[in-house]
């Protein structure tokens, strides 16, 4: 009998065809040859099935039939590809032997066991396990099977992992929605993200810029000129910061202190999935999704990179060799030049800032392969670059720099100077034409904070012996920041580290096993948020919608903070790794997670519904239809509830805060906050004033509007022109009827 090979997608079946049954016959959903016979998943051809298959009752939402907590998961197929499915039951029929070719990861190794659970597959399973899908990989591939079961602890993962998510989100789902009559949807890892999103937003409306000033001042000695900044507590005052700024213009200084060191910047390193997306959102623009999909295609369809849903950075000793192959292969395509100033002696299994075996699991980082590429789109071609030059870049040495750090003391004033030196570009010189201060993956200061002035074109020498003169000086005004809403690059990073800010890199390493979600799921979860309207994308910052606003403040006014966190979600994300690993137990994982629907349920039993316009507009007549939360639901679950929520809801989200009186003359209204601006509260009878939440790229805060609607101006606030140049201006309610802002420059 032959062996069947069950791939996760068509692409991918055709590519281990063609190298081991290279004439295998074409039957459309199979391959067939002498001694294989090929086919494959579509994505999910089996599912967990929905609770109605439990109960017919199910199919309506009825609040008195939660929790819903099956004592064993059904599967069904997925109607749009039972054919699939149906064809890979009959071929199995005739083979004795099945390779499962599925993606190398949990997701893959779930999708191949609810196919062997739902056909009851009895034939032995051995494990194709590659990383790229080169003819070279395949064939070592299937020389090197692994047997199917040593993957048990990742299928039972995968398991807990979906079982879990169906839990929380179709208990908790249908808990806020029969009790709030609008559809919410509520999820393990969405729920957090959400959380991460909402609290951020929050932030950004409630800071308060202040206004502060830097003393600059310009010192001279013999042709050497630099700029220090003025040691001291913050100044708040203008006069006292002019005052010093006149002391010392047209004085004598001393060099107080001057040291010099040398310092390396390596190249940074391999990119993972996460750290791949975050680039391609910062410099492109991409969405994690679009990034994931363009990166899956030049995994499945180019094979021109290696599998792209990993989560390290490093590689292990058994691909030096590989890596080797790859830089002599790109020496005959578009990167010659790169190629050529590339040194192969820097990557070895010694150089542990790229090869080590201790931080690859199921996959290394992600490479180019030895397959050259072909034709691409531009956004493949864009991508392409990125993991060329960042594979590139290993080989390279280090930049060199010279750091000095000066301070000059003028008449009892101190200035400090921070001067990098650049000795030798290094592996920069890959990309020389960009900006490289920002570190991708890393913390970066603020450019106003970063008191490092680059010195590439000259070398700085100064005697500490001699005077130096301040021929100038000024007294700056400035602006404290607020914190910047979240990007889709920024927010997968707080995903990756459970909403911490985490700085270093070894610290970030040692968070991925306890992020949100998984580097596969991150970008789905995203985009599942903007599906449901819990979020809009305003450029290329994520703004919170009114209804993901009071869905996240629903949660919390019911008790259930547990599943708003991040962190505790994170954990679990962490404990699934260890059952992957056979380190825990998943029938301990899903008692918890049991216990804590439960505790959903029961609180959310006590809450009050909200009213419709706590949602905002965009959710008209979303109600969910089919369900009882009108009749008996409702009726049932308030008679439960009357006396309890007194106590505990007297900060309803519903009742929208008065935030001041509405300045249209003769209106009397009062202005609320809504989705996108605030506006009067007497919009029905014809009040049309409203104030937009952004004006010139700044978010109107409360206290700004405060101030708009008091004063009919806020403070100094920093802006950009179109050639990047900073000015201050305010923003000034010019028409008190229709709420339109005017920025008024500062002369």
């Amino acid at each position: 009998m032959k062996t069947l090979v069950i791939a996760e997608k068509p692409d991918m079946g055709r590519n281990i065809s063609a190298v081991i049954e290279p004439r295998a016959k074409n039957s459309r959903t199979y391959l067939e040859g002498d001694n294989y016979i090929i086919t494959w998943a579509i994505g999910h051809l089996v599912g967990l099935a929905d609770p109605e298959a439990y109960d017919p009752k199910y199919k309506r939402w009825n609040f008195r039939d939660l929790p819903i907590l099956p004592e064993s998961f059904k599967i069904v197929p997925h109607p749009k590809t039972k054919d699939q499915l149906k064809t890979i039951g009959e071929l199995a029929k005739r083979c004795d032997r099945i390779v499962n070719a599925c993606d190398a990861g949990r997701e893959g190794e779930y999708i191949f066991a609810l196919i062997q659970q739902q056909l009851d597959l009895k034939q032995p399973v051995k494990r194709l396990w590659i990383s790229d899908l080169t003819s070279e990989s395949i064939s070592r591939g299937f020389k090197e099977l692994k047997d199917g079961a040593e993957f048990h602890n990742l299928t039972q993962a995968a398991r807990a992992r979906s079982e879990a998510d169906w839990l929380i989100g179709m208990n908790g789902s249908r808990a806020f929605t029969t009790r709030h009559n609008t559809l919410l949807t509520v999820g393990r890892v969405q729920t957090p993200v959400l959380a991460l999103i909402y609290d951020r937003q929050k932030e950004v409306e409630a800071f308060d810029s202040l206004t502060y000033f830097d003393v600059k001042a310009n010192f001279r000695q013999e042709t050497l000129e630099y700029v220090g900044s003025w040691q001291g507590d913050r100044l708040t005052s203008k006069e006292a910061a002019e005052r010093i700024s006149t002391k010392v213009k047209g004085k004598k200084g001393t060099i107080d202190k001057y040291e010099v060191k040398e310092t390396k910047e390596y190249p940074f390193k391999l990119y993972d999935l996460t750290l791949l997306q975050r680039e391609a959102n910062a410099k492109f623009g991409f969405s994690a999704k679009h990034t994931l999909d363009i990166a899956q295609a030049l995994y499945e369809k180019h094979k021109v990179i290696s599998y792209p849903r990993t989560n390290s950075n490093y590689v292990t000793e058994q691909n030096i060799e590989g890596m080797h192959k790859a830089l002599n292969m790109l020496k005959s395509t578009t990167y010659k030049e790169m190629v050529e100033g590339a040194d192969a002696n820097l990557v070895h299994k010694n150089n542990k800032s790229v090869c080590n075996p201790t931080k690859v699991e199921d996959h290394h980082a992600i490479l180019p392969t030895l397959k050259k590429p072909g034709s691409l789109s531009k956004d493949e071609q864009q991508l392409y670059d990125l993991v060329v030059i960042r594979f590139l870049s290993q080989f390279y040495p280090p930049a060199l720099y010279k750091q000095h750090t000066v301070l000059t003391l003028v008449e009892g004033e101190m200035f400090k100077t921070g001067i990098k030196e650049l000795l030798s570009l290094g592996w920069k010189v890959l990309i020389k034409s960009e900006k490289t201060g920002s570190k991708s993956g890393k913390g970066g200061k603020n450019e106003e904070e970063d008191e490092n002035v680059e010195w590439n074109d000259r070398v700085f020498t100064i005697d500490n012996d001699q005077p130096v003169e301040c021929f100038d000086s000024e007294a700056k005004e400035k602006a404290t920041q607020p914190p910047k809403s979240f990007t889709e690059g920024t927010l997968l990073k707080a995903m990756e580290s459970a909403g911490k800010s985490i700085e270093n890199d070894e610290l970030r390493d040692a968070m991925k096993d306890s992020g949100l979600g998984t580097p596969a799921t991150r970008a789905a979860t995203i985009e599942r948020l903007k599906k449901v309207g819990y979020i809009i994308m305003q450029g290329k910052r994520i703004t919170i919608t009114q209804k993901g606003r009071s869905t996240i403040e629903l949660i919390r006014l019911a008790g259930i903070e547990l599943l708003t966190s991040p962190e505790m979600t994170g954990q679990w994300e962490r404990r699934l790794h260890q059952i992957s690993k056979g380190e825990a137990a998943s029938e301990k994982f899903m008692d918890n997670v049991q216990k804590f629907t439960i505790s959903i349920i029961d609180k959310v039993s006590t809450q009050r519904s909200a009213p419709p316009s706590l949602f905002g507009s965009e959710d008209t007549g979303n109600t969910v239809k089919g369900s009882q939360t009108k009749t008996n639901a409702k009726s049932k679950a308030t008679s439960k509830v009357t006396t309890s929520t007194k106590a505990s809801s007297s900060a309803q989200p519903g009742e929208r805060q008065e935030l001041g009186t509405c300045p249209r003359e003769g209106c009397m209204g009062h202005i609320i906050e809504g989705r996108k601006g605030y506006g009067c509260n007497r919009f029905k009878e014809g009040c049309g004033f409203v104030i937009w939440k952004e004006h010139e790229g700044k978010i109107i805060t409360l206290s700004m509007l405060k101030s708009l609607l008091s004063s009919g101006r806020t403070q100094l606030l920093s802006f950009k022109d179109n050639d990047g140049q900073a000015y201050k201006a305010r923003i000034v309610l010019e028409n008190q009827a229709t709420g339109k802002l005017v920025l008024e420059s500062q002369e």
